[in-house]
């Protein structure tokens, strides 16, 4: 288990805006950095980063937090494993205390899998370097294929022996989960809940994530039976999407970043070639379709990719589907393709490592040459066919973000192609106007989807009971019906109490007294008599309360790393503003200055006093309004009607103070 001291020091170190900036690309808009949110698909900024508040929020999404939160649901790690990313993103060491036996038998099932992993990548290793099979069947076949041993190391590739239940029998011996075995796909479960090893008879390529933990793995055979297939892969499990997983990234990403250019390859042993041949920034889509998860890893480095491809029709057909992808989440696009059918593999085995660098150097071709000639090899001169080959590369044009690229675009297409570029300009529009109105038809039909399911009745106001009860004894379902969530002024006036809290517990009440007293202890002893409603701000309000005795007022980033969700969002709502002063007010020069909430600090919590407590009172005048309706001795009314006048005049004086003009 981490040491709290080992925490404390990661948290006060850890800067929001270098964490979030590994990953997400953050622009200066105002006191706030702005970026495409990396937690949903969208094209215009509505993610903000506040470095002084050390929280991010988006606000098309509502995902928010502090550095910790964002790693833990960025790369869906546990909150011991998000520690330790942070704590070697800052070099901090990491003291641990000894668990005890409860602590481990209720180990986070994430950390588990990658637990069972790691250690079947081991037996891999072990079973291709240590024994006379792995080393003769194995190990031979690396070699055979060209690759040095230090790059066999490299990407810790390994063998499973070519028996039905080799690892299954190590790891139930030491220990391991049957369960987790089957999730993970290192074993298949027959019939008879017998196991035996998936990846049996072949060679071994672990897949890892970013901080190189193992999530899967690649399994190649090495029987020349066609009936037997080619690659078998990991399952998808909690941890391994392939979606979203690149294969040698973990070892790429520093190369990428330091020569801006990342090389995007097909499979594990392009790869490793290219590692042998020098060239690191490489990468593997692993033999999937390209996806935008895999782009967005990308992005995180670099906006510039050269796409490697075989040759053939079928590569040729890969690289035009994948660069639309990836010119649509902005990244500049060249292409290469090999000669005679040639992988990037089978190119470096055939020619050198020098002259596969030659080759890289020279042969790149920009998206829009490339996409226009390759098309126009198949028009033969079909005037028809020609205006398709037109229309599609201006499609391809249309996805792309920044308009100053479109604009050199599109003087390129109208030389290559021979056309005007007001021809080509009036396309593209054309082509953009498409695509917004079938956005806004299908954002309608969503809209009012929503709506429709909002104010649908409930089943149970048309139906009698005794048929209600009669469907469900015959196990007939009832389509579940939602109701619109209604935020009540109650509920508003709370989190508004939170916020002011969150914001400004630590100011000090300078209208009051000596203005030595903070304004969180000042609001929790003037609204003493109020019991607050919504179970989420009760337990900030609480903590609160609870410090307070200890004459302490806790930070907002207190919260931020809460175990209750809906605490952490509200810290984080509570805090994160969307919009910022523009610089253009402010200044000496207009004379004109805008004051902030904090220089109206006095009215803001006064306000929120009078608000809460005249909410209060109208709550018990409803209290007794009911009362009313059920008591008829006159004793009892008469001292219900005099306690309703009393607060009645209370109600008044404090709608007075409100700057209320009519009170009912």
């Amino acid at each position: 288990m981490i040491t709290k001291e080992t925490i404390d020091k990661v948290l006060d170190a850890a800067r929001i805006e270098e964490v979030v900036g590994d990953f997400v690309d953050l622009k200066k808009r105002g006191t706030s950095l702005i970026g495409n949110c990396p937690f949903h698909n969208e094209k215009t900024p509505s993610f903000h980063v506040s470095v002084s508040k050390g929280i991010y929020k988006c606000f098309g999404c509502g995902a928010g937090g502090d550095s910790l939160k964002f790693i833990m649901e960025h790369e869906k790690y546990p909150y011991p494993e998000a520690i330790r990313y942070l704590a070697n993103r800052y070099d901090i060491p990491i003291e641990e205390v000894e668990r005890s036996p409860a602590q481990i038998a209720t180990q986070d099932k994430r950390e588990s899998l990658y637990v069972t992993n790691q250690w079947a990548n081991k037996f891999f290793r072990e079973q291709l370097w240590d024994t006379d099979l792995g080393r003769s069947i194995g190990l031979s076949y690396f070699k055979e294929r060209g690759y040095r041993e230090d790059i066999i190391k490299k990407f810790e590739l390994g063998y499973s022996p070519d028996a039905w239940t080799s690892l299954v029998d190590k790891a139930q011996e030491e220990g391991y989960s049957k369960e987790l075995l089957i999730e993970l796909g290192l074993a298949v479960e027959r019939d008879d809940k017998s196991l035996y090893d998936r990846f049996r008879g072949r060679v071994l390529f672990p897949i890892h994530n970013l901080t190189g933990r193992v999530l899967g793995f690649g399994g190649r055979t090495l029987k020349t039976d066609k009936t037997v297939p080619k690659y078998v892969n990991s399952p998808e499990s909690e941890i391994y999407h392939k979606s979203n997983v690149l294969y040698g990234l973990h070892l790429a990403k520093k190369a990428i970043i330091d020569n801006d250019v990342c090389y995007l390859v097909e499979g594990y042993a392009d790869v490793l070639s290219c590692n042998q041949a020098g060239v690191e920034n490489v990468v593997s889509s692993s033999g999937t379709s390209l996806t935008t998860g895999q782009i967005k890893l990308i992005s995180r480095y670099t906006r510039n990719v050269v796409i490697l491809y075989d040759g053939d029709a079928a590569g040729i057909k890969a690289s035009l589907r994948g660069t639309d992808m990836l010119l649509e989440e902005g990244l500049n696009v060249k292409i290469l393709l090999f000669p005679d059918g040639n992988d990037p593999d089978s190119y470096i085995q055939s020619f050198g490592a020098s002259a596969f660098k030659e080759y890289l150097s020279k042969h790149q071709e920009d998206f829009v040459f490339y996409k226009t000639n390759i098309l126009l090899k198949d028009t033969g001169g079909d005037p028809i066919k020609r205006a398709e080959v037109i229309r599609e590369v201006v499609q391809s044009i249309a996805l792309i973000p920044d308009e100053i690229k479109v604009s050199v675009y599109l003087k390129q297409c109208s030389t290559l192609l021979d056309i005007e570029e007001r021809v080509l300009l009036s396309e593209l529009n054309k082509i953009r106007i498409d695509k917004a109105k079938a956005k806004d038809r299908k954002e309608a039909k969503k809209s009012a989807n929503q709506a429709a399911a909002a104010s649908a009745p409930n089943l149970d106001e048309f139906i009698p009971a005794e048929m209600l009860a009669a469907m469900q004894a015959k196990g007939i379902a009832l389509p579940e019906v939602s109701k619109p969530k209604v935020i009540s002024s109650e509920l508003l006036m709370e989190r508004e109490f939170v916020r002011v809290l969150l914001n400004y517990g630590r100011e000090l009440v300078t209208w009051e007294g000596n203005g030595d007293v903070p304004v969180a202890p000042f609001l929790l002893a003037s609204l003493s008599d109020v019991e607050l409603v919504d179970p989420t701000c009760k337990l900030i309000v609480e903590e609160f309360k609870r410090q307070a005795e200890k004459y302490q007022v806790p930070e907002a980033k207190f919260f931020f790393a809460d175990e209750n969700e809906e605490v952490s969002a509200l810290a984080v709502d509570s805090l994160a503003n969307k919009y910022d002063i523009s610089p253009n007010w402010n200044d000496d020069k207009r004379k004109i200055f805008v004051p902030e909430e904090k220089d109206q600090l006095k009215d803001l919590v006064n306000q929120l006093i009078f608000r809460l407590k005249k909410n209060k009172i109208e709550q018990q005048m409803h209290q007794i309004r009911e009362e009313l309706k059920t008591v008829q001795d006159a004793d009892g009314i008469s001292m219900l009607l005099t306690k309703y006048q009393m607060l009645k005049e209370g109600e008044k004086l404090l709608g007075s103070l409100l700057g209320n003009t009519v009170v009912k």
